[in-house]
Formats: C-alpha cells, sequence, structure tokens
C-alpha cells in the first residue's frame, strides 16, 4: 500500500493506493481559511497537522503502508522557529495584503526577472516574506525557516527541513535557469535566507517519528517521500506528463496546465512557468476566482449547489448578464490585484436564474481567456483533461467546453493530487521506476463535452472581453 496526502488549500484528502495503481479508500477534512483583515487569507497549520492526522487514520484501518507521498498548496507561507513550531498563521496564496511590496520585486533589473520567469503577483512566499519584514520585522529576524505548507507538515511528520523544486519554484525566489533557489534574489530583496534545503520530489526526505505515527496510524519509520506542489502533483496524478497534453483543474480557483520540455518563459509574464514534480517543466494560466466566485454568488442567492446548478441550467443563456467573477482580483491574463467582480447589463427581465447562469458563464469565460494567454505564450492546446471536483456536473462541462472552444476528457483518476502523492511514495521507494510506469496505471481518459457554442454563448463571451 502506497499513501497520499494532499494538503489542499480549505481541505486535506489522503488515499490509500496499491501499487497496481488502483485506491483503496479515499477521505477528506475540511479546516478553515481565516480572513482577519480586508485581503487577507490565512490558516492555523496546527489545524492541517490534526485534519491530516484524521484522513489517514480513516483511509490507513491497519494497512501496511510502505510510503507516504506529499502533495500542498503552492505559495503560501509558514514562518517556523528551530523547533517546527508555526510562529504566526499560515499566509496563503490567496492572501493580498502584499500589494504594496509589489514595486520592490518590480524595481529588480530585468535579468533578474527573467531567471525568476514569472509575474509578479501577491501570495508568493516572496511578496509575504516583504510584508513581514515592513510589518513584523521581529517574528520575521526570530524565525529559522521559510517553509511552504506541505514542508512544514513534513517536518512534522519526520523531523526533516526540505522543499523540491516543483514547491520552490512558486515562490518567486527560484532560479528557473539554475533550478535552484535566488539566494542572489534574497539579499537584494534584505531577506534572511531562511529557505531550506531541495530535494527531489520523488526521494525520501525523511521517515515518520516515532510521535507522529499512531497519529498517522502507520508504522513509525515509514519512509515519506519530499512530494510536491498540488497542481503538479495533480498532473502526475492523471498521467498529464508529455507535451501535447494539458489539464484544466477548478476548484477554489483554476488552472490550465501544459508539459514543457524546456524552461521558456511567457515573454508577456501573463502565464506562470513552474518545475514539475519529474525533471521537466509546465505552463500555466492561474485564474483566482472560479469555485471561489461561485460559492460567493450561490450564498448571495441562498441556494444549495444542486439548487443553483439547476436554475442555471434551466436558462438556455444568461439574457445579456455578464458576469465578472473578479472578486479578489485576478492573476491569469490580467495579473492585477486590485480588480474586481460585477454584474453587468442588469436589467428587471432578469432573474435568479439567470444570476446563476451569468454566473457560471463568467467562471467559464474567464478561463477562456487563460487558455488563450497560454496559446500566445506559443503553448498548443487541442483537448484538456478535467481535474479536481469543480467539474462534476455534466452541463457545466458542456458549458466549459463551448466556452473554450475545446473537447474535454475525464481525468485518469479522481483526488488526482493525492494520487500524485501516492505515485511520488512509490517512486521514492523503487516501486516504480519512471513516472510514465504511473500513467499507464490509469484507465484511459474519455471524452465527455465537444464544443458546440450557441451563438448566444458567443455574444456572451464577446460581450464579457469588451468591457
Amino acid at each position: 500500500m502506497l499513501l497520499g496526502l494532499d494538503l489542499g488549500t480549505g481541505s486535506c484528502k489522503a488515499v490509500l493506493m496499491l501499487e497496481g495503481g488502483a485506491v483503496v479508500r479515499s477521505a477528506s477534512r475540511t479546516y478553515a481559511v481565516n480572513a482577519p483583515h480586508n485581503g487577507w487569507a490565512e490558516s492555523e497549520p496546527s489545524a492541517w497537522l490534526e485534519a491530516i492526522g484524521q484522513v489517514s487514520r480513516e483511509v490507513v484501518q491497519g494497512a501496511a503502508v510502505r510510503a507516504i507521498g506529499l502533495s500542498g498548496q503552492m505559495h503560501g507561507l509558514v514562518l517556523a522557529d528551530v523547533n517546527g513550531r508555526a510562529l504566526r498563521p499560515a499566509m496563503l496564496w490567496s492572501d493580498t495584503r502584499s500589494k504594496a511590496q509589489l514595486e520592490v520585486y518590480n524595481r529588480l533589473s530585468s535579468a533578474t526577472l527573467e531567471r525568476l520567469g514569472n509575474p509578479i503577483v501577491t501570495g508568493m512566499m516572496g511578496l509575504s516574506l516583504l510584508w513581514l519584514k515592513a510589518h513584523e520585522p521581529m517574528l520575521l529576524d526570530s524565525s529559522r525557516w521559510a517553509l511552504l505548507p506541505k514542508d512544514w507538515l513534513r517536518w512534522q511528520l519526520t523531523g526533516e527541513v526540505h522543499s523540491d523544486p516543483s514547491d520552490a519554484s512558486g515562490t518567486l525566489l527560484y532560479n528557473l535557469q539554475r533550478d535552484d533557489w535566488a539566494r542572489d534574489i534574497l539579499e537584494t530583496l534584505g531577506l534572511p535566507d531562511i529557505l531550506p534545503p531541495l530535494k527531489s520530489s520523488s526521494a525520501i526526505a525523511g521517515v515518520v517519528s516515532s510521535s507522529v505515527a499512531a497519529l498517522l496510524g502507520v508504522r513509525a519509520g515509514t519512509p515519506v517521500a519530499t512530494g510536491g506542489g498540488d497542481t503538479p502533483c495533480a498532473m502526475l496524478g492523471n498521467g498529464v506528463l508529455k507535451t501535447g497534453v494539458a489539464q484544466l483543474s477548478v476548484g477554489t480557483g483554476a488552472q490550465i496546465v501544459a508539459p514543457r520540455d524546456a524552461p521558456v518563459s511567457d515573454p508577456s509574464f501573463r502565464t506562470h512557468l513552474y518545475r514539475s514534480v519529474t525533471h521537466h517543466w509546465y505552463a500555466m494560466a492561474a485564474m483566482q476566482n472560479a469555485g471561489l466566485a461561485l460559492e460567493r454568488v450561490r450564498e448571495w442567492l441562498s441556494l444549495t449547489w444542486d439548487g443553483f446548478y439547476a436554475a442555471a441550467f434551466s436558462q438556455p443563456d444568461s439574457s445579456g448578464l455578464v458576469f465578472k467573477p473578479y472578486l479578489s482580483g485576478e492573476r491569469t491574463p490580467h495579473m492585477d490585484a486590485s480588480l474586481r467582480g460585477s454584474f453587468q447589463n442588469l436589467g428587471l427581465h432578469h432573474t435568479q436564474a439567470h444570476l446563476a447562469r451569468a454566473a457560471l458563464e463568467g467562471v467559464a469565460f474567464s478561463i477562456s481567456d487563460g487558455l488563450e494567454a497560454l496559446r500566445a505564450a506559443g503553448v498548443e492546446v487541442t483537448t484538456l483533461r478535467l481535474a479536481g471536483g469543480g467539474t462534476l456536473q455534466t452541463p457545466w462541462r458542456q458549458l466549459l467546453s463551448d466556452a473554450l472552444g475545446v473537447p474535454l476528457l475525464t481525468g485518469g483518476a479522481p483526488d488526482a493530487s493525492a494520487r500524485g502523492a501516492a505515485a511520488l511514495a512509490g517512486l521514492s521507494i523503487g516501486v516504480y521506476s519512471d513516472p510514465l510506469e504511473t500513467a499507464a496505471l490509469l484507465p484511459a481518459p474519455e471524452l465527455v463535452a465537444t464544443p458546440a457554442p450557441s451563438a448566444a454563448l458567443l455574444e456572451a463571451l464577446e460581450m464579457f472581453r469588451a468591457h
């Protein structure tokens, strides 16, 4: 048995997987994402550890686990002391408080920015560290480690401190050209060098300590792979490993990712370039408001999720209503943390159902904008595999296909990030000799939607892009 643990933004998942690829059991738990001030997004790391223990014990149930792999939400920051204690709540990827620090990064030389290979946006570890330097300098000075969420979790499980290239490359503190931490940028920014050493995503980064073995329900000494960011782990879990194959994940945010054989950055800096959990890279269009915006509209309309979808698809279109989903700013393609959402062209004839329909269309259109930005950066996308829990509804899948103009395929597995983490566990102990072996264990993707957009939808997309 292989155990995959995925530490997401608002929930964690565990999968117990046979070496042949079949998932025996899976479980999930939620925890709070707090916003004590406008633009802040924080979580208590102790809540992560408690939830991870719960889901691990639920799926293990006494099984003999050979190895554990980790997947985690990217970009965030856990500031920790020498003993592994979190010194403050974790700052998450959706946190936008570091807007003022954007200018510090933007003053870096063009050569330096080229080495980073990514747009400068809030929520990344580098920006969060600069915010702490400005607002909580004594706390920053007393810290020993700046850790990404899954790296803090692994420290609690093993007592070993590491990160991996896939997660590190999403911090704005990583030199993509040299494939290592950009420690010279730390010096330029006046930040302390408290970054952990790097290990391959599929390397053994420690073993479960006797103090937490009971928490997980596994034996002490069980190997723990370094793991990776949740998006590249989902790519591994879904078999998206070769160029020409792309993946769409819809959760709190939405991401379109496509493998690349070389670190070729987007010259317009509208899309991202990160390391994968294999020895490759991937381009990503990252849209910040997907399930995040839909959840808020659903709350405004006082509907259950089933009621929300039923209302939205009781209408053939939004009757001219346009929804901009940028409730927390936007990344691809706008890269503007100050951008805000709106309903436009709202009239007396519009109903609750039209509002729900427009919300889904607006999110689909923002994802379509992300796809176009990838194509403009030279990434070819002809089909998309689905990942994440936000694309299970059949009519919603069809709307996405219509808005994006590409066929949609099922991914190879549910809980793809956790499954990818389990695959890394297998790679770490030699169960698999190559990542492609894990992809071969997946069922063949199935076609679930072919684009057939109505004239009304194409008109709505044009209106969305015009305003």
